[in-house]
This record gives C-alpha cells, structure tokens and sequence, in this order.
C-alpha cells in the first residue's frame, strides 16, 4: 500500500517539477530567430526579403513544435544580420550546428536576379537567445 502511495507521489512531485521548469523556460529565456543575409550579392531589396522569409519558414519548420509555440506567444522574435559572403555564411552555419541549432541554409532557383544555386541566406533558430547570441553576437544588423 505505501509503495503505491509513494509511486503515486512521486510521479505527482516529478510531474508539477517538469511544469515548472517548463514555465520558467519560457519566462526567463528570451527565444529568437536570427537569418545571416550574404552582402557580396547586393540583392535587390525585394529579393532579400523573400529569401529572408525562406530562410525563416524552412527553420521553423525543422524546428522543434513546442519551441516553436513559444517563439510564436512570444511575438517571433526575428534579427536580419550582414555576413560578408558565402565562406562567412557556411562558418556560421557549421558553428550553429556545433551548438545543436536548427539551420536552414537557402539556395536560389535562380529565375530572376542570381544565379541558379546560389546560396543567398540562411537562419538560425528560433532558439533560446543567449545560445544564438554565443554564435552571431558579433554581427552587424541589416
């Protein structure tokens, strides 16, 4: 009778545990999205809003559902840097990976303003900030 009883509270303890650390996650870890634009391919503003928007759908849908939810009661929370070009874009993309975050790395069809296959962008996230900021914290903002 007392195991029951002890097996029963302690799954109750384990359980309201893992609600808390859930709601402190979400109220003290800041979540965002980061997407590295390539500046050597001086895209028209248009393009780089599409591809931009690429970039941030393909994360979100490799993403994990429950961050994303959060992300998304959050307001989404999305920062566009510069990266030099493409070797400075792949650096970012292998240290992301090194720190187990989502990428999404966009290669145009080439139907209008650049080549086909040209990798033109690429996010990161949406993860906790701190995280992202270890990686792309140095870079300048579009």
């Amino acid at each position: 009778m007392y195991i029951v009883i002890y097996k029963l509270l302690y799954k109750l303890v384990y359980t309201l545990f893992r609600i808390f650390l859930n709601y402190l996650y979400t109220v003290f870890i800041m979540l965002k999205q980061v997407i590295l634009v390539r500046q050597d391919l001086k895209l028209p503003k248009g393009k780089l809003a599409s591809q931009a928007a690429h970039a941030s759908v393909d994360a979100v849908l490799k993403s994990n559902k429950k961050l994303v939810n959060e992300w998304r009661s959050t307001g989404m929370k999305k920062i566009i840097l510069k990266v030099k070009d493409l070797e400075e874009l792949l650096k970012y993309e292998k240290e992301a990976k090194t720190y187990n975050l989502v990428t999404a790395v966009i290669t145009d069809a080439g139907l209008t303003t650049v080549e086909p296959g040209t990798v033109t962008c690429m996010a990161i996230g949406p993860d906790a900030e701190g995280k992202i900021d270890k990686i792309t914290g140095t870079l300048k903002i579009l």
